[in-house]
């Protein structure tokens, strides 16, 4: 077997695996072992995989490009990570998606910040980072780990919302009426943001980007036309 075939085995793992144990063996395996338990196994499968998809992905020859990739596109690639940076940070405080381990539900806060984007921030700051690295970068091995990617935040994402509002019924619809799946196709009123929504996103994506640089040995985001 090609080490491309593995590459599509592994990925295919990898989002399948989080999708069984996050809906139809979640309620068996949480009765066996707890809400705790169940996180931790959980944890330990979505490490794995992601490291079976690593390894099977640089495994994989590196193939040609299929598009020419200029500065246009690059300038794209950049401004989309920066939203997703914020998207991301922002989603790290106040989110009622989060997990939390004691099986609490949590209140559904006032929407804010980049939860009146979208109720998803997370998820999306995901996806947008696998849009932009096929747009940057698209060899089909890359192409095949970034769809994984997308596919888990945005089905997963869609996914969450069904299994909320029925775990959660007396929060999670609150939530949902507040708030969208889509970006900027929200109820919520825009605006609110934090400190940390925009303050942090830049910096994450100022520090993600520079990465590229000793991590990859090219230059990324505004570092491309800096360094």
């Amino acid at each position: 077997m090609s080490p491309f075939a593995w590459e599509i085995i592994a990925a295919t793992a990898f989002v399948g695996s989080h999708f069984i144990l996050s809906h139809p063996l979640r309620a068996p395996i949480v009765a066996r072992v707890g809400e705790r338990g169940f996180l931790g196994l959980y944890s330990l499968v979505a490490a794995v995989t992601l490291v079976w998809l690593v390894l099977a992905y640089r495994a994989t020859a590196a193939d040609a490009p299929l598009w020419a990739v200029g500065d246009g596109l690059w300038a794209i690639g950049t401004v989309l990570m920066l939203v997703g940076s914020i998207l991301f940070v922002g989603s790290l405080i106040g989110n009622p998606a989060l997990p939390d381990p004691s099986g609490r539900p949590k209140p559904a806060p006032v929407p804010r910040g980049v939860f009146t984007i979208t109720r998803h921030p997370m998820m999306w700051g995901f996806a947008i980072w696998g849009i932009v690295h096929i747009l940057i970068f698209p060899t089909p091995a890359n192409i095949v780990l970034c769809k994984a990617i997308i596919i888990l935040a945005l089905v997963g994402a869609w996914l969450q919302d069904r299994k909320k509002a029925r775990l959660q019924p007396d929060t999670w619809p609150q939530w949902q009426a507040q708030t969208s799946y889509w970006p900027f196709a929200g109820r919520a009123r825009i605006g609110g943001f934090r400190g940390h929504d925009i303050a942090g996103g830049v910096v994450v994506w100022l520090a993600a980007t520079w990465a590229h640089i000793p991590l990859a040995a090219w230059a990324a985001g505004i570092w491309r036309w800096i360094v």
